[in-house]
């Protein structure tokens, strides 16, 4: 097997040889015999293949096949204007059997062979290797989109994603080689027609100038010999061309052409009968030869009526399985018990998915990829997204068809209960206000889902107005995508699984295996990691520094054993990570606590066996929620998110009060904000 890997660069090899050696002419017609094999395995090849990929060598196989018959193509050249015409048993033979005796009815049978090459398959075959690599480099950034839906919600493992998306790129290169390719077919066919010219033209020369030949002897001679030529190289350029057209028209199918042709013609019998009927109909007309007429269409009658027959067999042979003695439904109904009668198959029933979205029917083609739909496309941009930003993997998300909702609403579950609703309306736009528009425009008044912005759905030919007016104007998809992504972000610490922080902990070995052993379970157990990663969560802070995150634990965990405390040095230590998060410009724009705030806070917190917690009356907690409201609705024009600053030890404790009156708000301590940063007070919250 290792002398066959140096068979193809010996044979290149070979090639250039001939173009400079002179040939003995039994060894020139063996190479012309081989050209021809050649080409015919190649035509058989792409007839018996299944998809273009099992022949992924046919563009580096067309270069080398092309050289090869130009090399030859040179060699009889030379041969014929040095010998005499003489060039060969296989050109004199091919030459003689085509011309039969008539040179001018002869050399246009060549003509039209190579016409037909030319201008026929070489033509039609460079132009659709063409679109088709423009189509197949165009689709590849949704393939392998699709690909990553369908590996992240389950159908299809790591290993099947793998082999797709190394198709894909094989298919998309296979495609751009035989655009360039088919250029090779092309020239070959133009230099048919040139070298049996020169081979024609050049003949005559030397056979008059040299040899002392009549014309009507030279003519003879060298038409042979370069028709024959001719013939010699274009029967299997013609197989090539025909190649190549085959393979960069083949769809990808389960069997070989031969296969899909027979199956497909014979699925419709019918055709058969009608076209020998008409073809018997046809006989009619004068002057046709009827007996040739009649005994097709008898053929075609007799094989239709034959296919017909076995079709319906089959139709009856299968009939009873499906319908069975009782009915159809009571058949169904029959088969869903009987299912369900295996206590194992009532098991698969019970777990819930992580994220689900129900749809009402008008907007199933907003999610459809059959209807041209980039919404599998569009999540799994947002999950590489979120995974960048937050460092968490959003789980699979189930989408479904809600029959209980209105045709234009949508659902989202979390664990299987409604966390968030929207209506959109599929042929419109929304537009929303941002608070600044130069004009108003007609529409249904709405309020836009993920944000809750008065917003209006407007109809296609008033959107570049609305934009002209202020507005931001939102297609129906990105407002489902950006409904789902916020609602998704609110409730990550809700979704980050057991199993996904045993695989956060996995591909972190990758990089530091060292500190992954130390911590986990010797300083700290999954469990409350989890617990931690998910308080970090909860309050919008990416969990993506792992390796801090594990440090940090590892410096406090051995003293402090309360999972919420350590997230409070965990997110001291990532403050960088969080100042970024939310500064701006340099500035920090926040409300602060007066001091009695404070000291009431810390002088409430109560200790029991599980733990420290926040032990206000009610009096004080409605005084405080409602000052800091007020000053929250004071400062809205100022700051789009507000940010309660506080001192390290009340942080914990007020971020879970505002966590129940003003989810909202973010709680940040003067530890977790940058030195560099400038701190801007925009209000106060007091008792008074």
């Amino acid at each position: 097997m290792k002398i066959l890997n140096h068979v193809v660069p010996l044979f290149v090899i070979l090639i250039v040889a001939l173009i400079i050696i002179p040939l003995p002419t039994p060894l020139l017609d063996m190479m012309l015999i081989l050209n021809i094999t050649l080409s015919l395995i190649i035509l058989l090849m792409t007839m018996y293949i299944k998809t273009a990929l099992e022949f992924s060598v046919f563009p580096s196989i067309l270069l080398i096949a092309t050289l090869f018959r130009l090399a030859l193509n040179i060699s009889s050249t030379r041969k014929i204007l040095t010998d005499q015409g003489n060039a060969g048993q296989v050109i004199k033979t091919f030459g003689q059997f085509v011309l039969q005796g008539n040179v001018v009815v002869g050399f246009i049978v060549f003509l039209i062979i190579v016409l037909v090459n030319f201008m026929v398959i070489t033509k039609g075959s460079e132009r659709v290797s063409e679109v088709a690599a423009r189509f197949k480099l165009d689709a590849m950034p949704g393939k392998q989109m699709a690909i990553d839906a369908d590996l992240n919600s389950g159908m299809i493992t790591e290993e099947q994603a793998h082999q797709r998306r190394e198709d894909i790129q094989r298919e998309a290169e296979f495609y751009g080689s035989m655009d360039g390719a088919s250029k090779f077919v092309k020239g070959d066919a133009v230099m048919a027609i040139v070298i049996t010219f020169i081979n024609l033209i050049g003949g005559i020369i030397i056979g008059m100038v040299q040899g002392g030949k009549t014309f009507q002897e030279v003519l003879n001679i060298y038409t042979i010999a370069s028709v024959g030529d001719g013939l010699v190289s274009q029967i299997p350029a013609l197989m090539i061309s025909t190649a190549t057209g085959m393979i960069v028209t083949r769809a990808a199918s389960k069997s070989t052409f031969g296969e899909d042709v027979t199956s497909q013609f014979i699925a419709q019998p019918v055709v058969f009968v009608l076209a020998g009927i008409t073809l018997a109909m046809m006989c009619f007309v004068p002057n046709m030869p009827v007996p040739q007429m009649l005994l097709l269409s008898t053929l075609l009658i007799v094989f239709g009526a034959q296919a017909m027959k076995k079709q319906k067999e089959a139709a009856g042979e299968v009939q009873p399985a499906v319908e069975g003695p009782a009915s159809n439904a009571a058949g169904k109904q029959e088969s869903e018990t009987e299912y369900y009668r295996n206590i194992d198959n009532i098991y698969k029933l019970l777990p819930l998915d992580a994220i689900e979205m129900d749809f009402g029917y008008s907007l199933i083609p907003l999610v459809d990829e059959r209807s041209g739909s980039s919404f599998i496309d569009r999540l799994v941009m947002f999950r590489k997204q979120f995974a960048t930003e937050m460092g968490m993997v959003v789980p699979p998300i189930r989408l479904r068809d809600g029959g209980q909702l209105n045709p234009n609403q949508y659902m989202i579950k979390i664990k299987g209960e409604e966390v968030a609703r929207g209506e959109i309306l599929m042929d419109y736009y929304l537009a929303l206000d941002p608070g600044n528009l130069t004009g108003e425009i007609d529409g249904i008044d709405t309020v836009e889902p993920a944000y809750g912005i008065p917003s209006k759905w407007i109809t296609p030919d008033k959107k570049d107005m609305a934009e002209m007016y202020g507005y931001t104007v939102i297609d129906p998809l990105s407002v489902v995508i950006t409904h789902l992504s916020e609602t998704i972000r609110r409730h990550a610490h809700e979704l980050l699984s057991r199993q996904d922080v045993s695989q956060m902990l996995e591909n972190m070995k990758k990089y530091n295996a060292t500190l992954v052993s130390d911590v986990v379970p010797n300083v700290i157990t999954q469990a409350n990691l989890q617990k931690v990663l998910c308080s970090l969560l909860r309050e919008g802070v990416p969990i993506r520094d792992m390796e801090t995150i594990l440090e940090t634990i590892s410096n406090y965990a051995t003293a402090v054993h309360d999972p919420e405390l350590l997230t409070e040095y965990v997110r001291q230590a990532l403050r960088r990570t969080i100042t970024r998060q939310w500064s701006e410009g340099g500035q920090i724009k926040v409300i602060t606590l007066d001091s009695t705030v404070e000291k009431t806070i810390l002088n409430s917190i109560s200790k029991n066996e599980r733990g420290t917690y926040l032990a206000l009356d009610p009096k004080t907690t409605q005084k405080i929620i409602t000052n800091m409201t007020k000053c929250i609705e004071n400062v809205k024009d100022i700051v789009t998110t507000p940010i309660i600053l506080t001192s390290p030890i009340v942080r914990l404790y007020f971020s879970k009060l505002m966590q129940q009156f003003c989810p909202k708000a973010v709680v940040l301590s003067f530890n977790e904000i940058e030195n560099n940063v400038q701190i801007q007070a925009v209000a106060n919250v007091t008792l008074d």
